[in-house]
């Protein structure tokens, strides 16, 4: 037990480290515009890699609560490759394109406005969740990594959908 607490400490100031540097450096990439234009549109590919990670997620807890643990770490793997996937397209899209406006109307304009913020915010306060998940997994703390995958779990699955739905109701406007 001890073994376990010592290693998972080792991975605390590396957690802090990315769980700020990640959205920090990303609002900076913001400000930095690259004057190329991409041969593919890139939207379409980055909902989908945040679509596949909702799938990955799902069949992830699915996989576990059938006591398939290896295919549980190899679900689970996935879904943190797609989201890092997701993330340096969704930067490199920013870098490359001029923010696209929505513009609807009353209500639907005040719902897609919910979404982007609760799916901006929340992707933020997940990064650490996911991280302290995965730690908690590798270094065989299985009681706490369950504890915390029940939080981890919703968040992420809310940030994943909720990129699809933002994807979704701005795509007309592109």
């Amino acid at each position: 037990m001890t073994n376990t607490i010592q290693s998972s400490k080792k991975y605390n100031t590396l957690i802090v480290v990315l769980s700020i540097l990640i959205p920090l450096v990303i609002a900076i990439l913001f400000t930095v515009k690259i004057d190329i234009e991409l041969p593919i549109f890139l939207p379409p590919i980055y909902a989908t890699i945040n679509a596949f990670t909702a799938l990955l997620l799902i069949l992830g807890v699915w996989a576990i609560k059938k006591n398939k643990h290896t295919l549980h770490k190899r679900l689970m793997k996935s879904a943190i490759i797609c989201s890092v996937l997701f993330l340096a397209l969704y930067v490199l899209h920013h870098m490359t394109s001029d923010s696209t406006k929505f513009r609807g109307d009353g209500v639907i304009k005040y719902l897609y406005l919910f979404i982007l913020l609760t799916h901006i915010l929340l992707s933020i306060i997940v990064i650490p969740f996911v991280l302290i998940t995965y730690v908690r997994a590798i270094t065989n703390n299985f009681e706490k990594h369950k504890k915390i995958a029940k939080f981890t779990f919703p968040l992420w699955l809310y940030v994943a959908v909720t990129g699809v739905i933002v994807y979704l109701m701005i795509s007309p406007y592109y």
